[in-house]
C-alpha cells in the first residue's frame, strides 16, 4: 500500500530524473522504451536531463551516431528509441497506427500506387548512404510524378517511415534531422517475435514508468489491453506490485531504493520541458496533475502539452520562456501559490536546463 503523492516521487526514480543519470543518452532512452519527440528540442532536453552529463551536444552526437534514432514507432507520433529497439516496435506496436489508412488515403486522394511511388523515389535518392533535408525528399517525391500539396507530404513522410523505409538520422549544419533509409542507418538490427516483443514492451515500460497501471501501457503504446496483459503475463514475476485506492501499478522491484538514496532530490524542484514522459507517459495523470488542473497541461486540448514545475513529485505549475538573450527568462503560471523556496529555485533550473 502507498499513496498517491509516493507514487509521483517513486515515479521521479523510476524515469530516471531523480536519482544517478544514465551513463549515455542512448541508455536513457532505452530505458524508457521511447521518448515522445514531436517538439525535438524538447525531447533532446527530456533526455539530457536523465543523463549524468546532463549535456544537449551527447544527445544530438547520439542521434548523429545512429545510437538513438527518431521516427514514429507507435500510437502514429515521432519518438526516439534505441537503435535496436525501433524495429521491433514498429513491427509491434507501430503497424496499429495503419489500421483505418484507407479512409485517410481516401481524404488525401492517395492511393497505393503513389505511396509506393514515392517509396521508389525516396530508394532511389537516398542509396548507397544518401541524406535528405525534408524539403528534398519532398521536391524529389513530387519530380518523381506524385503530388506532395495539401497534407500529403506529411502523410507520405510519415507512411515511408512507419512502413520501414525511412527514419530521421543525423542532423545539418543548421541542426534539421535528414532523413535516411532506416535499413541502411540502422541495419538489421534485433528483430524480436511478437509474444517476445510484446514481454519487452511490458517488461520496459514498468521498469522505466513505474508505478504504473495495465491502462497506462495500453494508452502509451497505443495497442490493445490483451496485447499488454500477454506481453505481462511473461514478465510479471520480475515486477512488483503496489496497490492504492484498489489500482493495481506495476514497477521495477529495485524503484523503491532507487527513490530511498536520493529522496531528498526526488521531493525538491523539477522543471520539465513539454512532452516530458513525466506527464505523457500516462493515461491517468492524477497520480501527479491534481484534476482541477488538467486542462492547464493541454489549454483548450490541442495536443500541445505545455513545460512543467514538478515539486514533491506532483506538478505545481507549467512554465514558458519569455523574452530573448540575456533578457530570457521562465514565466511561471502557478495552480496555487508557491512555496517561496520552490519560487526562488526556478530561475537557476531554468538557466540550467539542457
Amino acid at each position: 500500500m502507498t499513496t498517491l503523492q509516493e507514487i509521483g516521487l517513486l515515479r521521479l526514480a523510476a524515469l530516471g530524473l531523480a536519482g544517478p543519470g544514465a551513463p549515455a543518452a542512448v541508455e536513457a532512452v532505452r530505458r524508457l522504451g521511447a521518448v515522445q519527440a514531436q517538439d525535438f528540442p524538447g525531447a533532446l532536453t527530456s533526455v539530457a536531463l536523465r543523463t549524468a552529463a546532463r549535456l544537449r551536444a551527447d544527445v544530438e552526437a547520439a542521434l548523429d551516431a545512429g545510437d538513438v534514432v527518431r521516427s514514429w514507432p507507435m500510437r502514429g507520433t515521432l519518438h526516439l528509441v534505441a537503435a535496436d529497439d525501433l524495429r521491433w516496435f514498429l513491427d509491434t506496436v507501430g503497424v496499429r497506427a495503419l489500421t483505418g489508412i484507407g479512409k485517410r488515403w481516401e481524404y488525401l486522394e492517395l492511393d497505393e500506387a503513389q505511396a509506393e511511388r514515392s517509396r521508389e523515389v525516396v530508394l532511389g535518392a537516398l542509396a548507397g548512404g544518401g541524406r535528405a533535408t525534408r524539403a528534398e525528399l519532398l521536391a524529389a517525391i513530387a519530380e518523381g510524378g506524385v503530388a506532395v500539396t495539401g497534407q500529403r507530404d506529411y502523410h507520405l513522410l510519415w507512411y515511408l517511415s512507419q512502413t520501414g523505409t525511412l527514419c530521421l538520422g543525423p542532423t545539418d549544419g543548421a541542426g534539421e534531422q535528414l532523413f535516411v533509409l532506416l535499413d541502411e542507418w540502422v541495419g538489421n538490427r534485433r528483430r524480436l517475435d511478437r509474444d517476445e516483443a510484446l514481454a519487452e514492451l511490458a517488461l520496459r515500460f514498468f521498469s522505466g514508468h513505474g508505478p504504473a497501471t495495465v491502462a497506462d501501457l495500453v494508452r502509451w503504446a497505443g495497442c490493445t489491453a490483451r496485447d499488454v496483459r500477454a506481453g505481462l503475463a511473461e514478465v510479471r514475476d520480475r515486477l512488483a506490485v503496489l496497490t492504492v485506492d484498489g489500482a493495481e501499478y506495476l514497477m521495477d522491484p529495485g524503484t523503491p531504493d532507487r527513490l530511498s538514496t536520493a529522496r531528498a532530490e526526488a521531493e525538491g524542484v523539477f522543471l520539465l520541458p513539454g512532452f516530458d514522459e513525466f506527464v505523457l507517459g500516462y493515461g491517468d495523470r492524477t497520480a501527479v496533475v491534481p484534476a482541477e488542473f488538467a486542462d492547464r497541461l493541454v489549454p483548450g486540448r490541442n495536443g500541445m502539452f505545455r513545460a512543467t514545475v514538478v515539486h514533491r513529485g506532483q506538478v505545481v505549475a507549467v512554465w514558458r520562456w519569455h523574452g530573448r538573450g540575456t533578457k530570457r527568462a521562465p514565466a511561471v503560471e502557478p495552480f496555487t501559490e508557491l512555496p517561496p523556496d520552490v519560487a526562488a529555485a526556478i530561475p537557476s533550473l531554468a538557466a540550467a536546463l539542457p
